[in-house]
């Protein structure tokens, strides 16, 4: 059975306090890829010196169903955010699968609990939606990301390929 998503925002429960989950809006990118280029890998990928390609791709998000940007925020800063996409496929007889991207916590909410209430807020959206699986891909270089998924359920079940282009 699929159910639509729930209506956000909710209020995330941590040992840090409480933090707003919501959708993100085009006020919210600049934060969003500061978050993104404040890691080893974003440093070399993502900037907030020029948001155009980030608006552009914003737009294409925020107008598709399956997708899902969002942030949890502090005292109105936004201090975390991931992307959730909804992928209908054949194999396992048609099911749904939710593919969890760019998931970051800002490092002065780290280790409060904020980044696993995030996670464990999409795996039972992806529940409500009728998915029959959660999946994500981590950067080799993200060992510390990796025991951190595989705290909360995860396992290396798969090798992960990419063409860049």
């Amino acid at each position: 059975m699929r159910h639509d998503p729930v209506v956000l925002p909710v209020e995330l429960a941590t040992r840090g306090g409480t933090y707003p989950l919501r959708r993100a809006t085009a006020a919210d990118l600049a934060a969003i890829v500061a978050l993104l280029a404040a890691d080893q890998l974003g440093a070399t990928r993502d900037s907030a010196d020029d948001l155009a390609p980030y608006l552009a791709a914003f737009a294409a998000i925020d107008a598709d169903p399956a997708q899902q940007l969002l942030v949890a925020t502090s005292g109105g800063d936004v201090v975390g955010t991931m992307q959730l996409t909804v992928i209908p496929g054949l194999a396992r007889r048609g099911a749904l699968r939710l593919q969890i991207e760019a998931v970051r916590v800002h490092e002065a909410h780290r280790s409060t609990g904020l980044g696993g209430a995030m996670m464990r807020w999409a795996i039972d959206d992806a529940r409500r939606r009728g998915c029959a699986l959660v999946q994500l891909t981590s950067d080799k270089a993200r060992v510390d990301a990796h025991r951190f998924y595989e705290r909360l359920g995860f396992t290396r079940s798969h090798e992960g390929f990419k063409l860049l282009l």
